[in-house]
């Protein structure tokens, strides 16, 4: 089935694109939530406005998203853990609801949906964590991860 999406949908596609999703997806899915309309010629005029007022809309939302993109990208976020042995292990993991918790001190409010680890953060060092500020725009924060030892060790000197 086609339709005409009216909403930015990250896996299928940006508003007014049509595209060709299965008919079930389509009707219990996109069309109940008011995400996408029939790919008909009367919907596409129909909805004309509409997309072309979303797009404008994205587009603004784009501008100030590489604004906050620049301001995010030069962050360095700190974690203490307890760690065991040599090795660095951590008891617990850093997540993305501790990056979103301390990004939100910093006064950005994100989603921690929105954040994404490169790879699980389970021993001591630097990480990087990607931060979708917009469907184009994406934001690298640096993460150092250290042990209470390291910590009271360099608190201590």
């Amino acid at each position: 089935m086609e339709v005409i999406l009216l909403e930015h949908l990250d896996d299928l596609g940006t508003v007014g694109q049509t595209v060709k999703v299965k008919d079930g997806y389509a009707r219990n899915y996109l069309l109940p939530r008011k995400l996408a309309c029939l790919a008909t010629p009367q919907n596409l005029n129909l909805y004309r406005t509409i997309i072309e007022a979303k797009q404008k809309k994205l587009a603004k939302a784009k501008s100030a998203a590489d604004a906050q993109a620049e301001q995010i990208s030069i962050i360095v976020l700190e974690f203490v853990r307890k760690s065991r042995g040599q090795d660095g292990r951590l008891f617990g993991s850093v997540t993305n609801a501790d990056v979103a918790a301390e990004l939100q001190k910093l006064g950005y409010e994100l989603d921690k949906k929105r954040i994404s680890l490169s790879e699980p953060v389970k021993k001591t060092g630097e990480y990087k964590a990607s931060i979708r500020l917009h469907p184009e725009v994406t934001a690298q924060v640096t993460i150092i991860v250290k042990s209470e030892e390291e910590s009271e060790n360099v608190a201590g000197k």
